[in-house]
């Protein structure tokens, strides 16, 4: 499927588009209260927009480019202090430019000069949607300047400005939206030539993202691993039924769903 357009990621930081795409979400899913549509829109958004930039974290440890332990010591070295978190939305990527800049204790491991990774600065990214409002997929228009910990600093910045805009626009708790990015980055981990490798990027990534973000958690259905998620989708307000890794219902019912869909 091809897109119908193409926009720079920077609409993300923009109420009155972020309202309109969402109220264009009723045409998809049916009339639903504000908060639904924005956590359903959300969820499908996020996955898209982490993407890029995850990948590109995950294929470089698999490609040697950077060796894991010094991918998760460059990450943990950034982790936001509580003064950074504190801080307005708008100014947490600088803050954790700053941090990841002069970290306290040992300096990470400077960046290999072939180290390739996706900048996922909102004025970097590009969103591929169609007519009815899915996005296709994302892409980063340029390299990141930095390894690891600069990587979860840009993270900051655009989940923190995309989560801040869905949540004054829709009311959506900022903490739910939070939780599906965590979960988001777990599952595009998952999906990665080499999940089991990539799982251990997935705690120090979304420490040196900080944002109050929840840990990322997994489980395994036998030998194949998934997202123990802290979040839900809301698909069920409209109609649908429940992701089979849904949180809301029990843990026997979940494990089943988990055992018939992965084996």
């Amino acid at each position: 499927m091809k897109p119908d357009w193409t926009v720079s990621a920077t609409r993300l930081a923009d109420p009155e588009w972020v309202r309109a795409r969402i109220g264009g979400a009723a045409k998809l899913y049916g009339c639903a209260r504000p908060e639904v549509l924005g956590t359903i829109w959300w969820y499908s958004l996020s996955s898209v927009l982490v993407a890029p930039a995850v990948e590109s974290l995950a294929a470089a440890v698999s490609a040697g480019l950077v060796e894991l332990s010094a991918a998760s010591e460059s990450l943990s070295a950034a982790r936001p202090t509580q003064a950074d978190t504190a801080a307005a939305p708008a100014d947490l990527a600088t803050a954790d430019r700053s941090a990841a800049a002069a970290p306290a204790g040992p300096p990470a491991a400077t960046p290999s000069a072939s180290l390739v990774l996706a900048d996922p600065a909102l004025d970097a990214m590009e969103l591929d949607l169609v007519a009815d409002g899915r996005f296709l997929g994302a892409r980063s228009t340029r390299r990141l300047s930095g390894g690891p910990a600069e990587l979860g600093a840009a993270l900051a910045g655009t989940l923190g400005a995309a989560i801040t805009t869905i949540a004054a626009v829709t009311g959506a708790r900022e903490r739910a939206l939070g939780a599906i990015a965590t979960d988001s980055i777990g599952n595009r981990l998952l999906w990665t030539p080499d999940p089991e490798r990539a799982l251990a990027l997935a705690e120090p990534l979304v420490a040196a993202i900080g944002l109050d973000l929840p840990k990322p958690r997994f489980v395994h259905v036998g030998r194949t691993p998934a997202v123990r998620r802290a979040s839900c989708c809301l698909i069920y307000e409209v109609g649908n039924p429940k992701c089979v890794s849904c949180p809301r219902q029990t843990p026997a019912e979940r494990e089943a769903r988990l055992r018939a869909a992965l084996g």
